[in-house]
């Protein structure tokens, strides 16, 4: 299952406001972003890390489509709260999350979008680096979140690079993204996916 999203609220703690408001206004100048992903999945209950692979879709004010290409095909769409399955003929199923999948995916909708005040009211965020190579580190601000939930890096300088989920459970999920690219036009399955036009 793909651990993904995020929110913030009041000042950014521990770091240069100026950093993390540059890093929010360079994400959102590109409003619909195409990537390669790589992700693997390190649970202590297993012995070997779980890895996928695919491309993803980012359209501001819409959401996220995650294709997972191998070693299984699965397409999922994440638009504000709901997750929902897409087959191949662009049916949408809604999945149940798993607690903290909601909170993360939200994250990361509002961090892409530039827009920084629904996240601070979820997590503490601060920011390290330069506007070139960034690293912003979220922790979670509810307690029940936080019981789930550890905290959550993002890396990047142009684009959005990578994404360290970490889980109370031990569970650390790393998604890399390459060849991060501004999307051009959405294919009809996508525009549905999306609740596009």
């Amino acid at each position: 299952m793909l651990l993904l999203g995020i929110s913030l609220n009041a000042q950014a703690q521990g770091s240069s406001p100026d950093l993390l408001h540059s890093v929010l206004a360079q994400l959102s100048q590109h409003t619909a972003v195409r990537a390669s992903f790589t992700q693997e999945r390190k649970n202590p209950a297993l012995t070997q890390p779980q890895s996928s692979s695919g491309q993803l879709l980012f359209v501001t004010g819409h959401g996220m489509l995650w294709q997972v290409q191998q070693p299984y095909q699965q397409t999922l769409a994440l638009t504000g709260s709901k997750t929902m399955s897409i087959d191949a003929t662009g049916r949408a199923q809604p999945i149940r999350n798993e607690r903290g999948v909601s909170q993360i995916s939200q994250m990361l909708q509002s961090m892409l979008a530039g827009q920084i005040d629904p996240v601070l009211r979820q997590f503490d965020v601060t920011a390290d680096g330069t506007a070139t190579q960034w690293t912003l580190h979220f922790t979670p601000k509810q307690a029940r979140v936080a019981q789930v939930l550890h905290g959550i890096e993002l890396d990047g300088g142009t684009f959005l690079q990578g994404i360290h989920i970490a889980m109370q459970d031990g569970t650390q999920t790393d998604i890399r993204m390459t060849d991060t690219r501004d999307a051009g036009p959405l294919n009809a399955l996508e525009k549905q996916a999306l609740g596009l036009p």
